[in-house]
């Protein structure tokens, strides 16, 4: 069975989770989130998550660390961590971006751990 149901979701009404990420509209095999982080707010360990993520940048300049590889993300660059890669985004410019994550990575607190 498949789900017919529409969606709109406002980011001004969007939940924040613990990371700063702000929950945009979710599905059932995928989500979207909108990050905006400045250089020098927070830093995670290099990390690896049980989803995978694909991602567009909007403004800004960050670094993502992924397994052995730094690459360099700018405006209108687009980027893939795939499910369980070991990574770190390192922000060096005010930076605004939207990722999808599949499955979606809110459902049972995979975005937070």
């Amino acid at each position: 069975m498949s789900s017919t149901t529409v969606k709109k979701v406002s980011v001004d009404h969007s939940p924040t989770g613990q990371l700063g990420q702000k929950y945009l509209v979710s599905g059932v095999t995928v989500s979207m989130r909108l990050w905006e982080e400045k250089p020098g707010e927070k830093q995670l360990e290099r990390h690896a998550r049980d989803y995978e993520t694909v991602g567009y940048v909007l403004e800004g300049k960050a670094e993502l660390l992924i397994d052995d590889v730094t690459m360099t993300l700018v405006k209108g660059d687009s980027w893939l961590v795939p499910k369980g890669a070991t990574h770190e985004y390192r922000i060096l410019e005010d930076f605004q971006a939207i990722e999808a994550t599949s499955p979606p990575a809110h459902v049972h607190g995979r975005d937070e751990s």
